[in-house]
């Protein structure tokens, strides 16, 4: 602290000990030092919610990196004792898609070209072979580890693969798949995807495929909403402590620990997952109703 504010010790101990006030510039200074907000400081009771946004000052686009960032954070949720994470739905979880490597590898694909528009893919077609982006997908499955250590509630709707499935029309329209054969396996690797989800809908708890019984990781509780469209947003409970994290810009993410704004925004998840039906473990006919429903629009995709 003394060589942060470029005080002596004895002016440093006269401020902790409150006999004299921390001058603005010197507050500025500890909280860009801790990376923390003025409001937060001074908890402010106004309508203002602090948001940190982890890419802001990024400089690198790079995707492996996004992807690191995303499994450090939530390896970072593992260190805490008791956990839960709350997703609330609006398409198919984001590190889904990296169960299999076909679709991972279209997901891809498809958010450094058409998301992050990297300008060396602008005229690329999609190829299995030439874009396997093995880096992502071992990437991906330790996301997906991690996560499968994390108990948790997700909340989807019958609309949830509707944004993959338009972007693999789109590209097979738009002649950007290289070949058919490469079009049919990214096909078949989401339906893959689907059965995964069903199959760990019916054990009630997540797993890697292929996994045995074993290997069962935290529990899922999984309900289906069929009139509210999600919105990505992701609640995590961490040794009591609440965060929200919502996304922006179909890939980025703001977190906030804001106790109001997350009393509120529990409170609601929490209604609508009242509201809602439970298809894990239980609920065999829904179960099987919703996930066929998913599939016979993947299906109408192959024609």
């Amino acid at each position: 602290m003394v060589d942060l504010l470029d005080l002596s010790s004895d002016s440093v101990y006269r401020r902790i000990r409150g006999e004299k006030p921390i001058t603005l510039p010197e507050l500025k200074k500890i909280c860009e030092r801790y990376k923390i907000s003025l409001d937060q400081v001074l908890q402010l009771q106004n309508e203002s919610v602090v948001f940190q946004a982890p890419e802001i000052n990024q400089l690198s686009n790079d995707f492996e990196d996004y992807l690191r960032k995303m499994c450090s954070m939530i390896k970072s949720f593992n260190s805490f004792h008791e956990r839960r994470m709350l997703y609330f739905c609006k398409d198919m979880i984001f590190f889904h898609f990296y169960l299999f490597p076909e679709i991972a590898a279209f997901k891809t694909f498809f958010w450094v070209k058409t998301i992050k528009n990297y300008p060396e893919y602008n005229n690329k077609t999609f190829s299995l072979a030439e874009y396997p982006f093995t880096e992502c997908f071992t990437i991906g499955q330790e996301i997906i580890k991690e996560y499968n250590n994390i108990p948790s509630l997700e909340l989807w709707n019958v609309e949830s693969i509707n944004s993959t499935i338009s972007q693999v029309q789109y590209y097979k329209d738009a002649g950007i798949f290289r070949s058919d054969a490469d079009f049919e396996a990214v096909v078949d690797s989401f339906e893959k995807c689907l059965d995964h989800l069903q199959l760990q809908a019916e054990k009630g708890v997540k797993f890697m495929p292929g996994a045995s019984d074993l290997a069962y990781k935290s529990p899922l509780q999984f309900y289906v909403n069929e009139v509210v469209l999600g919105t990505n947003t992701i609640f995590v409970e961490l040794d009591g402590l609440k965060h929200s994290i919502l996304t922006y810009n179909v890939l980025s993410y703001l977190i906030t620990k804001d106790p109001r704004f997350n009393a509120h925004s529990f409170a609601n998840f929490h209604t609508l997952v009242s509201r809602s039906t439970l298809i894990s473990g239980t609920g065999e006919k829904e179960r099987h109703k919703f996930f066929k429903y998913l599939k016979d629009k993947l299906q109408q995709l192959r024609k």
